[in-house]
């Protein structure tokens, strides 16, 4: 059984786990039934930043219209429009062996496609959780169960890998946005 995280926490993820170079970033949710007749459509994506938490390459966002890394180290498994079902809605795969040196930080987010033309936000959405899988053992490390903390925010940044010392650290951020994908993309220094 994994180690359950919560929010701020941090913690080692190769050095504690030696030969942990695959991992399975896997992320779900749950939306609240409402009446605005719209499905909710969450959209997982991976920012690979440098030392200072900035995208420097457009190849450096992994989202569902760029699913790989040219690297190899990153690859986001698909878009799932609707959530629907028990388990990882989606996932995102990480080699740690083969993320490219001057990338520090994976910052792991979600968003909510339309948010705004479809008037909704994170406050809609329950049971939202990380957990990281090691992949050649399909043994959970970790799980950050993310609680009902949001309300207007359509962005989280859910949890961010990083380098510290020549291994590889978790940290479980949980922090809200507005302004959808447009905000985050900013936040990491990209142009929208």
């Amino acid at each position: 059984m994994g180690i359950n995280l919560s929010k701020g926490q941090r913690i080692d993820l190769t050095k504690t786990n030696p030969g942990l170079t695959k991992v399975i970033v896997g992320l779900g949710w749950d939306t609240n039934r409402y009446s605005g007749g719209h499905d909710f459509d969450l959209d997982a994506s991976a920012f690979l930043t440098d030392a200072n938490g900035r995208v420097t390459e457009d190849n450096d966002f992994i989202f569902y219209n760029n699913l790989a890394h040219p690297s190899g180290g990153v690859e986001h498994t698909g878009d799932n429009r609707t959530g629907e079902g028990e388990g990882d809605d989606e996932q995102i795969k990480i080699d740690f062996s083969k993320v490219p040196s001057r990338v520090h930080r994976i910052a792991i987010t979600v968003t909510i496609h339309d948010a705004e033309a479809r008037n909704q936000n994170f406050g809609q959405v329950s049971n939202a959780f990380v957990r990281l899988v090691d992949e050649t053992t399909n043994q959970e490390v970790l799980r950050y169960d993310l609680g009902e903390d949001f309300s207007v925010e359509t962005a989280v940044v859910i949890c961010e890998l990083y380098r510290h010392n020549g291994d590889w650290k978790f940290s479980a951020v949980g922090s809200g946005f507005s302004g959808g994908l447009a905000a985050l993309c900013r936040n990491f220094g990209l142009e929208v």
